[in-house]
């Protein structure tokens, strides 16, 4: 399954037994996860294997080949990324992370890797989006074999002013750009030092202040539907989604048991 997203990024899941691909390339870095099974290929001059859990980093231009390493089969999920999105992220650094060991287990950076790709069907958000960039830049910076950027000041005022635009926002979509225009620096800085000074991204800033809308909407009476809607999201499928992912339950069974309490 492909599902190509903005900023020429693509995600695919693959499954199968035996051999699945030949001896190929690509223009951009390859991200992914093992899922089930044993993944095996062939990749500068050696054979890999990766276990369920593990991220396997390839680097573009970098011939591999692909195949489940026993009768079980193999599921992975991979992020097609390309090279200048590191660039734009690198903050200033104008050269590419090289790691060299494309296998590995690395918990922070498979949570990012499985954020980005839970659900294919759905695009992900534009500061979800700039968020998850600026993280898989400094993981692969975290394992590469040369020195990153370094870490900047944090802007404190600035920060605190894209947090306030958003809390006064949050009943709608927020752009990059507009946060650009209030933090006054880019999309990757600002969520570098957002997650840095505050604890989460700007997408999940936004997403959980839309929670608590609709939350005091339901509490007070309001429908799902209403509710989903005042608060800003896309639609009442989108509300669940993110509401099950906050809260481990869905806004129905949380009426539920409000209402009992």
């Amino acid at each position: 399954m492909h599902a190509p997203i903005s900023r020429g990024i693509e995600r695919m899941e693959a499954r199968f037994h035996g051999n699945g691909f030949s001896p190929h390339r690509h223009d951009t870095y390859a991200l992914g996860v093992t899922l089930s099974g044993v993944q095996t290929f062939h990749y500068r001059g050696a054979s890999r294997t990766s276990l369920p859990g593990n991220v396997i980093v390839l680097h573009p231009d970098e011939v591999h080949d692909g195949a489940a390493g026993t009768d079980d089969g193999l599921r992975y999920r991979m992020l097609y990324l390309p090279p200048k999105s590191l660039i734009d992220a690198a903050d200033g650094v104008q050269r590419l992370p090289f790691v060299a060991n494309p296998v590995f287990a690395d918990e922070a950076f498979q949570l990012s890797l499985a954020e980005a790709l839970q659900n294919l069907e759905t695009e992900p958000d534009e500061l979800l989006l700039d968020d998850l960039i600026a993280r898989f830049a400094a993981s692969l910076w975290r394992h590469a074999d040369a020195a990153g950027p370094r870490a900047g000041r944090i802007d404190r005022n600035a920060v605190l002013r894209c947090r306030d635009y958003l809390h006064a926002n949050s009943n709608r979509t927020v752009t990059s750009e507009e946060l650009e225009e209030i933090g006054g620096f880019d999309r990757y800085t600002l969520a570098r030092q957002f997650r840095a000074l505050l604890g989460t991204s700007p997408h999940r800033y936004l997403v959980m202040r839309r929670l608590d809308r609709a939350k005091a909407r339901l509490a007070s009476g309001g429908s799902l539907a209403g509710a989903a809607f005042e608060a800003g999201f896309a639609d009442q499928s989108h509300f669940t989604r993110h509401f099950k992912n906050a809260f481990g339950m869905t806004p129905g069974r949380w009426v539920s048991l409000s209402r009992g309490a």
